[in-house]
């Protein structure tokens, strides 16, 4: 009884260690809107067509307890019924105990027009997740040393706990809104409604509701030179200073920045922390956050970002690299009647 115990102290442990930043946490995009349905299920079909993405994240390359993700979706919009549909794909890795999550997501969404220019809509999400540990290839408890070899082979592998590592599956249910005119967005999101049990071994541990709130505004710099095909239109220029405020549990995070549009070249640049709140008397700082990217007039749009971490991690880390890709189908509903001609003006990175 008292082995088995200590092996469910250590389990737990080694859990929370290994996963020490992200614990109760949601993996995390710099380039949130590059990744519009893991943001916010409103946003599936807010391109009035069809899209397609991909994400990839890597954290803290340079250390052990390195954080790996990678997303794909795929979204469209129904104009008979003012609906957008979409689905999600994720898995991710994190820390040296390598807790992995795989999960799928469907979402729904609803436009409702309220003025002439301005919109709004609701989203839902329902999503399985599986997560596993690994539990006898990453883990190595006190009783697994061998006293008189102690880099020698393990021994005692736990066999007289019913379950334990065995992977979790659970149900997550999520909701959010999206209002949006020609040149502003405001929204919100909260995923895991219904708090699922997370835990590994008997008992409760709910994975903690997320809370989302995000928005910006374009301001048009004006007309560039002009396109060098046979549009005969001058290029785009913007600047949009944008917020996505995050909490889940007893964390949170701001990010706060802009992006600069010169037609097709983006660059972004923000902030992440919340320094005016520390967690455990540590300064809640994470990263600077610089983006360059392209979005292309065939619909491709390709961005990098790096996270230069100035936590008390520091840059030795190794940072963060993400890179998106996605691409904007044709719209296959062409000479129909537009539902709108107003443009969700949400950044593409």
């Amino acid at each position: 009884m008292l082995r088995s115990l200590l092996r469910l102290v250590f389990f737990i442990s080694a859990v929370f260690i290994g996963a020490a930043q992200a614990f109760g946490q949601d993996p995390q995009y710099s380039q949130y809107y590059a990744a519009p349905l893991y943001l916010n299920p409103a946003m599936a079909g807010g391109e009035l067509t069809g899209r397609v993405g991909f994400n990839y994240r890597n954290q803290w390359p340079s250390i052990d307890a390195q954080f790996t993700t990678f997303s794909a979706f795929y979204d469209t919009y129904l104009p008979d019924y003012n609906s957008g549909i979409g689905v999600h794909v994720m898995q991710d890795t994190e820390g040296a105990a390598k807790l992995r999550s795989t999960s799928v997501s469907l979402m729904y969404s609803y436009e409702l027009k309220l003025g002439e220019n301005s919109y709004f809509r609701p989203g839902f999400q329902a999503g399985y997740i599986r997560r596993e540990i690994g539990f006898y290839e990453n883990l190595v408890f006190a009783n697994n040393i061998n006293d008189a070899d102690p880099f020698g082979d393990l021994i005692n592998f736990p066999t007289d706990i019913p379950g334990l590592g065995d992977p979790v599956g659970m149900l997550s249910l999520s909701v959010g809104g999206l209002f949006f005119t020609q040149n502003l967005w405001a929204g919100f999101s909260a995923h895991h409604v219904n708090q699922p049990n997370q835990s590994f071994i008997d008992g409760l541990s709910p994975l903690p509701m997320k809370l989302s709130f995000h928005g910006g505004y374009r301001i048009d710099l004006g007309e560039g030179t002009m396109r060098s095909d046979f549009t005969h239109m001058r290029r785009q220029r913007s600047l949009t200073p944008t917020v996505n405020y995050k909490r889940q549990g007893p964390f949170e995070q701001l990010d706060l920045g802009a992006y600069l549009y010169l037609e097709p070249i983006v660059f972004g640049l923000w902030y992440r922390g919340v320094p005016y709140r520390p967690i455990e008397n540590q300064s809640n700082r994470d990263a600077v956050v610089m983006m360059v990217g392209v979005n292309l007039l065939s619909g491709l749009n390709i961005g990098y970002s790096f996270d230069y971490t100035i936590s008390q991690l520091g840059i030795q880390t190794g940072g963060a690299h993400e890179i998106s890709v996605s691409w904007t189908l044709p719209n296959s509903y062409q000479g129909k009647p537009s539902r709108r001609d107003t443009i969700l003006p949400c950044p593409k990175f």
